[in-house]
């Protein structure tokens, strides 16, 4: 449920700048109204050029806001509020679920809150620690068999079959899944004022 200190939020043409199903469920059981556009910025950025997993995930959650809010500026355009969001991936799913086996990892969002009509560009980051359990390499064929990591970051659904591996979250669920909810409350919530 939308707390009633963003009620303003359902008067606002909100764009989210992705097509994640697991991002539009969020922010949908949010209560949130909003438009999917999802951009077409390229994630190519050199990771090494980052000092962190934390700075690389929000300028491309930035970057994909920028390209959304200067395409529909093209089409005279102009929502309230652009919704940009990244999430740090790996693509080789039975290497991925191998290397957290019994393990503790981090997942990262980044997240860019851009309103055009003002030029605000607000980026954060919310990290969360997850903990696994010793899974076999039966478990995890099994697991990659059922279709389930192929479209997910960290090649696992913390809201599926994959809460049955994890004995511990240290931080927000919903960040583990695909968008920060309650962080993205609390950074919206001052420019709803």
């Amino acid at each position: 449920m939308l707390p009633p200190s963003l009620q303003l939020l359902l008067s606002w043409r909100v764009v989210l700048a992705s097509q994640s199903p697991r991002r539009l469920d969020l922010l949908t059981a949010l209560g949130l109204k909003f438009d999917v556009i999802p951009s077409t910025f390229e994630e190519n950025l050199d990771k090494s050029l980052f000092p962190t997993p934390e700075a690389y995930v929000m300028e491309n959650a930035k970057q994909k806001a920028i390209e959304v809010r200067q395409r529909l500026q093209i089409q005279g355009e102009c929502p309230e509020l652009i919704i940009g969001c990244d999430t740090v991936d790996e693509d080789d799913a039975f290497r991925m679920l191998s290397s957290l086996s019994d393990s503790k990892h981090h997942v990262f969002s980044g997240v860019a809150l851009v309103l055009p009509s003002s030029n605000v560009v607000h980026v954060f980051c919310e990290s969360t620690a997850v903990q696994f359990l010793n899974l076999d390499a039966a478990t995890i064929r099994a697991y990659i068999a059922t279709g389930e990591p192929m479209d997910k970051a960290g090649s696992y659904g913390l809201q599926g079959r994959a809460k049955a591996f994890v004995s511990s979250v240290d931080g927000c669920p919903n960040n583990v899944i695909g968008f920060p909810v309650d962080r993205f409350c609390v950074e919206v919530a001052p420019f709803l004022t």
